[in-house]
Order: structure tokens, then sequence, then C-alpha cells
């Protein structure tokens, strides 16, 4: 999770919203990172675990992540959580849970729908107050920078 909050920073430095994410196989070695890029490329479907996911297919050359896990510093939303099970990725570790769009438990629980194909086990709190405090400062400085003009 210390991986994922250092990517988390190179987002707050880049003035995105400061998610990051890692993706670690089952040898324990990182195989994909990332941050969000929504601010920066426009592109709304860059959030950190799917900027994540993209680099660890060029890492791995697999067509999924089975018996990987996924750290990341907030709770998944909707679409992040509906391209983990796609990947059938095993394992998502997350630090702070986010309830108004959270798709691992806590505004919606998609992530262990048996409806779908695939089921991913969940640890949420890992870091929580390090991500939380991160976020914070971030939305702070923006509504301090809002009030400047």
């Amino acid at each position: 999770m210390r991986e994922a909050l250092c990517e988390a920073t190179k987002a707050y430095n880049a003035l995105e919203i400061p998610v990051g994410a890692v993706i670690v196989n089952e040898f324990g070695e990182i195989v994909g990172r990332g941050y969000n890029l929504k601010e920066t490329t426009k592109v709304p479907i860059l959030h950190a675990e799917i900027v994540a996911i993209l680099n660890a297919h060029k890492i791995r050359k697999k067509m999924y992540l089975s018996n990987c896990t996924i750290y990341t510093t907030l709770e998944p939303c909707p679409m992040c959580a509906a391209a983990l099970v796609n990947e059938r990725i095993s394992h998502i570790v997350y630090a702070l849970e986010d309830m108004k769009y959270g798709a691992c438990g806590s505004a919606y629980n998609l992530v262990s729908d048996n409806k779908l194909n695939h089921r991913i086990l969940v640890r949420a709190g890992v870091l929580r107050e390090e991500s939380l405090n991160l976020i914070k400062r971030f939305f702070n400085q923006l509504r301090n920078k809002i009030n400047e003009v």
C-alpha cells in the first residue's frame, strides 16, 4: 500500500485527485502502477486502477491478471471494479472507503456479485488515515485556490 500511496502522491503533485494503485503478482513483484490521469489527459476513464491495469498488461503480456492483487488508495468505483472483475484479479486491498461511489462493499458490492463470473476477495482500511490525509490536503488546497479567485 505504501507504493500505492507513492503513486497517489504523484497524482497530487500533478494536480490530480490523489489516488494511486499498484498491481502485485503472486511472487510479490509490482507488475503495474498507476495514478489518476483524468484531469491531465481529459480522458475520464483514466482512473488509477485502469492506468495500473494497462501498465500491467504491458509487462505481463497475458490476457488476465489472475493471481494478482491490486492495492489502491481509494475504494474502486463501479467502472474500475467491473474492470477488475473482467481482469479476474484475485484480491483488492484498498485504504479509504468511498461511501458515494465505492463498488467493493461501501455504496455497491460489484466485486462479490454472484451474478458475475468472477468474485474478488477484498480487504479494506489498510493505511486508511494516510490516504484520507492526502485527499483532505488536496481538497483543502483546491478550496483555498478557488477562494483566492
